[in-house]
């Protein structure tokens, strides 16, 4: 397993995911931009937050330790974008080594200097780019108009770096093997199947690969790199439908560990021996195994368990196979861990519902626990924001739905308050615990939000899974539908009040709420949506191929089930909405299309129904400016406040 692979959970971030340009222009708008919503008056001895300043938190994501130790490389947008730093593990203050106008994510350090990997892309277009920093020269490795690239990790030696590029054909990564002294490079693997590419292992002769069936049944593959002209060999074959993911290999080559859904409901680890081809189950729990990872030497082991919606981290020592106790901080939850080189350092992330991610360091066999980030804007008393509840509400055929519940400090029955419905993305996401700069600042402003989990939400078991395939606009509606009626029988929320909200799959569900079901919501706020599964599925970037028939089996085939794919898109149903809707996009989206958004902004106007549209010219699928970001929030908030006020 990559060395310096960090063990964490994919956190949901409120729809989204995305990278950013220079200096944006102002968002565009087709009704008049108001000026930005100030701190609110105090009500009820709440203090009413602005989203400048909720949102003036510094974003932080750690890649790990250098090789002495000393520091922990990390991506930050103090400056508004993401650049890189350098965190003293002694303390101190972040070092800046980048400079970039455009946001940059830290891949690694280099096994024996203060080289630095990093990736890049422009303006959103997911067309990410693999730097290398040294000192203050910065050289693109994967230059090209159209590449996309991805550093997959460094040999056990130190010698060498892997890289994945879809260069030769935009539908496919092959392999490369550079060399770390001079960046001179290789082709390894040539990928002509179109393989998802999972790990490399540390002696450079194993690549493990995924191949996809369908959105339930896949295989994992062993690539020889020793024998180019052997085919890989499926390690995973098996009978019905089983979902395999690759893991990494351990540190010592010798096994290759995966998750898999073959055993029951939930995800279990297991180990492939690359020798003898035996297979051992390592961990398994009564939610779904998510991650797996070692220290350097194989030395301490953990894993995470997405229980609940919430990540749960646990850590053994494989010398003793005893388990060791992780640092226990109140109101907090360790959210990734991290070795460094000689495992005698730890980093983890630690964050909260009311507070977000900062990144710590502690030694492995114990001392106190230092904080070297501290991101939450000074100006923001986490006392003012409010953790959130798990909660379950039973939909139209008796199934009990989960659900994140936020309310607001105000809320009472004397004060009831109107509310948001939130539909994560996906299709298959989940609404998840921890903290959301977007949710806080509206329910710091009087908005009790519910953030669904509908059939076809992940981390509760395949069955739920799976419910929703080739179901939606249907199934997922009524379960999200049926959130209304929950929030209205809750003695401090007002049932009359209610909008629903969401980007990506949740902003298709938005639109097909007020199309499908016009009644069911007074407003809605679709960021980056589907309006035209059609379209969607025909535009597919290049570099999703390898899981195009996952998605097809999931969504549906255009050519073949062009009729239900149209029955179920807003677009062709917009004639049918009669409640005012918020449109968000960003110009360079790859993933939704802006002309998805610009069809149904078109066809509300033909019918007068209240649509206003904000147009980032400087975004693709999601926002990774803090400016635009601000932008869009003020823009939710004005228009929550326009259409859910008390009548």
């Amino acid at each position: 397993m990559n060395r310096h692979l960090r063990i964490s959970l994919l956190a949901l971030v409120a729809a989204c995911g995305g990278s950013p340009p220079p200096t944006p222009p102002s968002p565009k708008a087709d009704s008049p931009v108001v000026a930005p919503v100030g701190q609110r008056p105090i009500k009820g001895g709440v203090k009413r937050y602005s989203a400048a300043t909720l949102f003036k938190n510094e974003g932080v994501f750690a890649a790990g330790f250098s090789h002495d130790g000393s520091k922990i490389l990390v991506s930050m947008d103090t400056s508004g974008v993401f650049n890189l730093y350098a965190l003293p593990t002694a303390g101190g203050a972040p070092i800046r080594l980048t400079t970039s106008t455009e946001s940059q994510y830290a891949a690694a350090y280099f096994p024996a200097d203060d080289r630095v990997l990093y990736s890049q892309d422009a303006g959103g277009n997911e067309l990410d780019h693999l730097f290398v920093l040294d000192g203050k020269d910065a050289k693109d490795l994967t230059p090209g108009d159209k590449v996309k690239a991805e550093f997959l990790g460094f040999s056990g030696d130190d010698k060498w770096f892997w890289v994945a590029t879809n260069e030769r054909d935009p539908k496919a990564f092959d392999l490369y093997r550079y060399a770390g002294k001079d960046y001179k490079r290789e082709l390894v693997f040539t990928n002509t199947e179109a393989y998802d590419l999972g790990d490399v292992s540390e002696d450079g002769k194993w690549l493990a690969l995924s191949k996809t069936r369908t959105n339930a049944d896949n295989n994992l593959l062993l690539a020889d790199l020793t024998k180019p002209k052997t085919a890989p060999k499926v390690i995973t074959k098996h009978t019905g439908d089983v979902m395999h993911r690759v893991l990494g290999f351990h540190p010592a080559s010798k096994q290759l560990w995966y998750l898999t859904d073959g055993h029951g409901e939930f995800t279990q680890a297991f180990s492939h021996d690359v020798g003898d081809g035996t297979k051992k189950p390592q961990i398994a729990s009564s939610w779904d195994v998510v991650s797996v990872g070692f220290s350097e030497n194989g030395r301490y082991r953990v894993s995470a368990t997405n229980e609940d919606a919430k990540t749960v981290l646990r850590m053994w020592d494989m010398t003793t196979t005893k388990e060791v106790a992780l640092p226990a901080l109140p109101n907090a939850d360790v959210t990734g861990l991290f070795f460094s080189k000689d495992e005698k350092k730890m980093g983890f992330s630690l964050s909260s519902d009311r507070t977000p991610r900062d990144i710590w360091v502690v030694d492995v066999d114990g001392g106190t626990p230092k904080q070297l980030t501290r991101t939450l804007n000074a100006e923001v008393n986490p006392d003012d924001l409010v953790d959130s509840q798990v909660v379950r509400y039973t939909s139209f055929d008796g199934l009990e739905i989960p659900a994140i519940l936020y309310k607001p400090k105000d809320a009472s029955p004397q004060n009831k308050v109107p509310a948001v419905v939130f539909v994560h993305g996906g299709p298959g996401g989940q609404s998840r615990r921890g903290y959301s700069e977007m949710i806080q600042h509206l329910v710091n402003h009087g908005y009790a939000v519910l953030a669904t989990n509908n059939r076809g939400s992940s981390g509760y078991g395949k069955t739920f899974f799976h419910m929703d395939d080739k179901k939606h606009g249907d199934v997922d509606l009524k379960d999200t539908i049926a959130a209304r009626p929950y929030l209205a029988s809750l003695d401090w929320v007002d049932g009359s009040r209610v909008a629903i909200m969401g980007g990506s799959y949740g902003g298709y569900m938005v639109g097909a709420a007020l199309a499908f079901a016009p009644d069911a919501f007074d407003a809605g706020i679709d960021i980056f949506g589907v309006m035209n599964w059609l379209r969607t599925l025909e535009s597919i970037p290049p570099w999703w191929a390898s899981f195009r028939e996952g998605l097809y089996a999931e969504m549906g085939d255009p050519a073949t089930d062009k009729a239900r794919l149209t029955a179920i898109s807003p677009l062709f149903h917009a004639d049918k909405i009669k409640k005012p809707l918020l449109v968000v996009q960003g110009a360079n989206d790859p993933r939704v299309l802006k002309v998805e958004s610009d069809e149904i902004v078109a066809a509300l106007k033909k019918t007068g129904v209240p649509v206003e549209y904000l147009v980032f010219d400087d975004e693709g699928h999601g926002f990774a400016k803090q400016k635009n970001s601000i932008a869009a929030q003020e823009a939710y908030l004005r228009f929550l406040d326009k259409y859910l006020a008390p009548k």
